[in-house]
Order: C-alpha cells, then structure tokens, then sequence
C-alpha cells in the first residue's frame, strides 16, 4: 500500500476477492480519515497507518486532528488486545502450564482474580483471561456506548487496561526472549504500546521493566488513586506480589 491520499470525493472499493494472495491484500489507496464514511473510521484509519509502515510509531501514536484523545486512546488500546493475541499463539508452544506455572515478570508474582478467588494460576492462563478480560471490558456498551465519545467515568479504565496488557509485554520480555524480539521486530508493537502510554501517561515510570534506550524519566509519580489498582472492580481483576530476583 502507497502513502498516497484519494481525494475525499473518490469511492474506493475494498473487497477481499477469492483465492488473493495475501501480499496482494490490503493494497488498496490510502484514505484520509475524512474520507472513510463509516461508524468506525478512527479504527480504520489506525490499522491503515499500522499496515502502511508499523515502524512509525511517532506517527502511528500522533493525534489526528478532529479526533477526540479519549477516542484515540480507546481504539488504540483495542488494536493492541488485537495484535496481542497473535503473541499469545507464537508463545504457546513454549510458555505451558509446565514451563511457566505462574504468572512472572522481572521479579513480579501476579495473582489473577478471573476465579471464584484471587489465585496464582499458569502465565499463558494468565494472559489470556487478561486479553479477555481486556476485551470484555472495551466491548462493555455500558462503558463504551459509542466509538465517537468515551464518557469521561470511563476514562478511569484506560489505565487499568494498560497497566494489564503491559504485563503480557513484561513476561515475553523475561522469559521468552527469542520470541518476544522476533514478534516485535515484525510488528513494532511494544514500542507503539509504551509510546502510547508515555503520550497519555497510563503506565507510570515505576511500572516500566523492559529495557529502553529512552530517558523514562526520573521519580515520576504513581497516579493518585494508589500505586496501582489491582482491586479495581474490572474484568480480570488481578494482584502482584514482588518476589526476589534471581
């Protein structure tokens, strides 16, 4: 797909035809977010920016203008469960219930509260009733009504989600290191996800662990409702216990 704008009059037909190969999908122009007449053109728009070249995150990340940051946020958050999902295949074969029986990253137990109780229970468990739980919650019309408009008692969420989803980063960092490097250097999607939480502040610095040749700034603080909210009342509500490093 070429950078190369169709002019907002134009219709432009996208349709996936029988029997095309894969590298010829998704070549059609690319449409300015005006010009895609649909209940779900942010989303569109994104994954057209994402396709177009998913190594540029700075523009990936950038606010398009007419474009709420609360909208922006939500539909990029949504994109990373997405793409998250494909991590959770590539790690399968490796990350069992044998191999990795509890959810760790750099030091870090987490307990998962997707049971009648809050328990420690297999990483690749762990990651999946997080990306469900995730998504259950994005797809909550009670939540999210609209993809024009997130209500502002919503917005609380963003950070919880983040600070969830950043976990799965964290273990495949730590414990599966050829497989983490390899998803990242195809789809560029923890350096997306970290930008996006440094542009609107959903992780705090604290909670950073994998290694970055940016300055992640000094003693920033947590956020005002506690250093985190693993006892929020969420989908997949969840707690951590810090254990020794090896």
């Amino acid at each position: 797909m070429t950078d190369t704008l169709v002019p907002s009059n134009t219709n432009v037909l996208r349709r996936f035809h029988p029997g095309r190969r894969l590298e010829d999908t998704f070549q059609w122009p690319f449409e300015s977010l005006d010009s895609l007449e649909s209940s779900f053109n942010v989303q569109e728009y994104l994954q057209q920016l994402i396709r177009l070249d998913c190594s540029d995150v700075q523009r990936i990340v950038e606010l398009p203008e007419n474009v709420d940051d609360e909208v922006w946020q939500y539909e990029h958050l949504r994109q990373v469960c997405l793409e998250l999902s494909l991590l959770v295949v590539a790690l399968e074969a490796e990350c069992t219930k044998q191999n990795c029986p509890e959810m760790k990253a750099d030091g870090w137990l987490y307990l998962c509260a997707a049971h009648p109780s809050t328990q420690s229970c297999p990483a690749i468990d762990y990651i999946i009733h997080t990306l469900d739980g995730a998504t259950i919650l994005l797809n909550n019309s009670k939540y999210f009504p609209s993809r024009i408009s997130v209500p502002e008692p919503s917005l609380k969420h963003f950070q919880s989600i983040a600070r969830r989803l950043y976990r799965i980063f964290a273990h495949a960092y730590f414990h599966h290191r050829e497989i983490y490097e390899s998803f990242e250097n195809e789809t560029y999607l923890y350096a997306r996800f970290l930008l996006l939480s440094r542009t609107y502040e959903l992780i705090p610095s604290s909670l950073v662990s994998i290694p970055d040749n940016e300055d992640l700034g000094a003693n920033q603080d947590d956020d005002e409702d506690g250093e985190d909210d693993y006892n929020r009342s969420v989908p997949n509500n969840s707690s951590a216990i810090l254990l020794p490093k090896d």
